[in-house]
């Protein structure tokens, strides 16, 4: 088996110190790609007539809360209101009201209710680090059926070592996230705030 391959782009140490990582192809949709051996046997990860899209995806809610907090730090100097990151975000409100409740309840969102409520950031951009965000809400999936508590029917569970290497790869995964802070995501990034923080003209 190959190496993983992050696409949509990997976020590495330059751009983290350059901050100026574009959002729309970190996380819309993240990917984590499996190369596989060619049919004729032999590795084709140059040949992409001969790969085929075996994929790890993220769960939407995890893809929906990262857009949120990107939104909520290209605007920290104001409440955002839910209807706004729906139009920004290409999703619906119903969808961001789970994801919105989670993130709040999770700290990392401050929500105020109310005619002028809105939501802000609970906590310094800095202080956000995407593996957190991505442990919280993913740990609630199970990466493989053997990893459910429940509606576990493989029959080799108890002797299965794939699992343990799972694990390390999923642990892995988060390790590398855990050096990405929010700040990193948003500040300096032009392009992300061209679409998140437009400057709107007042006559």
């Amino acid at each position: 088996m190959g190496g993983a391959v992050v696409m949509g782009g990997t976020v590495h140490k330059r751009a983290v110190a350059e901050k100026n990582t574009s959002c729309m192809s970190l996380f819309f949709p993240l990917l984590i790609h499996i190369n596989p051996p060619c049919r004729k046997g032999r590795h084709c990860q140059n040949d992409p007539r001969e790969q085929r899209s075996d994929a790890m995806r993220i769960t939407k809610r995890t893809n929906l809360a990262i857009r949120v907090l990107m939104y909520c730090a290209a605007n920290e100097e104001r409440l955002v209101t839910k209807s706004e990151i729906a139009r920004c975000c290409n999703t619906s409100e119903n969808h961001l009201a789970q994801v919105i409740n989670q993130l709040g309840q999770l700290g990392y969102l401050h929500t105020q209710r109310g005619r002028n409520g809105g939501l802000m950031l609970g906590r310094p951009m800095a202080d956000i680090r995407i593996g957190d965000v991505f442990r919280a809400l993913e740990s609630q999936v199970p990466i493989a059926e053997c990893f459910a508590d429940v509606d576990n029917t493989c029959p080799l569970v108890e002797a299965c070592r794939l699992k343990i290497a799972v694990a390390d790869a999923a642990e892995a995964f988060y390790a590398h996230l855990d050096e990405i802070t929010l700040d990193a995501l948003v500040c300096g990034n032009e392009r992300l705030l061209e679409i998140m923080h437009p400057v709107v003209c007042r006559i």
